[in-house]
């Protein structure tokens, strides 16, 4: 007579009661994760500048000093007070970093049609961790993701989503109270390095 799965599994269990735990023991069934969502409304911001994109995109990498991936190692080792004066040098004086940055113009040679195109993360670390301490969900919109890329006529385009609408969805005032803040930092450099530079 065939033996159903259930008493081979008995019969394995008792031959390993010697031995040792059964392996086949029941294990309780695992949980489905939780999914929410709800819809956010997003204002989209576009600069066009009428300088060439070289020159705006080198206005913006002298503007802004590209993170020191030092400082992590500071934090790391528990210097926390030089790793903050770093960050707030580094900052100075728009109160912006370049955290990091995508070459989408160079990735399009892999269709024959390279562009110039730069997607920048802009922030501050230590205003991220002013949003990140009440809700680590600012994490996703921070830093902020800026693109330069060259339009038609050659002149510069910046395009992003404005700080505030973006970490609006997570309903904290404390948060929406710092991304004001960004958005007003954030479009003032990019205008300042829109325009064209007047003569001395």
């Amino acid at each position: 007579m065939a033996m159903t799965s259930r008493q081979l599994v008995g019969l394995a269990c008792a031959g390993a009661f010697l031995g040792g735990a059964c392996s086949a023991q029941a294990q309780p069934a695992a949980q489905a994760p939780t999914i929410t969502s709800h819809r956010v409304s997003i204002e989209h911001v576009r600069i066009t500048s009428t300088r060439p994109f070289p020159e705006v995109k080198q206005a913006l990498e002298a503007r802004l000093r590209p993170y020191d991936p030092r400082i992590a190692a500071l934090i790391r080792s528990g210097e926390t007070e030089r790793a903050r004066t770093e960050l707030e040098q580094l900052a100075a004086p728009t109160g912006l970093t370049i955290l990091n940055s995508l070459n989408h113009g160079v990735a399009l040679s892999l269709r024959g049609k390279p562009r110039n195109a730069v997607q920048y993360g802009i922030g501050n670390v230590l205003v991220a961790v002013e949003m990140t301490q009440h809700d680590l969900g600012a994490g996703l919109y921070a830093p902020i993701r800026v693109l330069l890329y060259e339009g038609a006529n050659g002149t510069a385009v910046f395009e992003y989503d404005q700080p505030s609408t973006s970490f609006a969805s997570l309903r904290n005032e404390e948060i929406d109270r710092t991304a004001r803040w960004l958005d007003d930092k954030l479009r003032a450099v990019l205008l300042e390095v829109s325009q064209v530079e007047r003569a001395r």
